[in-house]
């Protein structure tokens, strides 16, 4: 196979590809906040995740040492429920 580099897109490359005219002074004048804009998007954005269907857990703060960190997040996706579940084996929590 042959050693091929990849180069990056130049200024040129951009521009030659862009069909969007260059803002002016003007058109920045113009211009109005999105949630202005767009305020039904902005709101829908806004709403964040949603309640959950049973809210069991409560949002806390928590410092824990790096190696900690690191050995759960190891573990892979959902390394957050592990510690509650290692929690609860501790402390003989259902």
């Amino acid at each position: 196979m042959p050693n091929i580099k990849k180069k990056g897109y130049s200024a040129r490359d951009l521009r030659d590809v862009s069909d969007n005219p260059e803002l002016t002074k003007e058109d920045f004048a113009k211009a109005r906040p999105f949630a202005e804009a767009l305020p039904e998007l902005a709101a829908s954005i806004r709403k964040g995740r949603g309640p959950n269907k049973a809210p069991t857990k409560k949002l806390v703060s928590l410092r824990l040492s790096g190696q900690v960190i690191d050995a759960y997040k190891a573990k892979g996706p959902g390394w957050q429920s592990k510690i509650d579940a290692d929690l609860r084996k501790i402390n003989k929590i259902r």
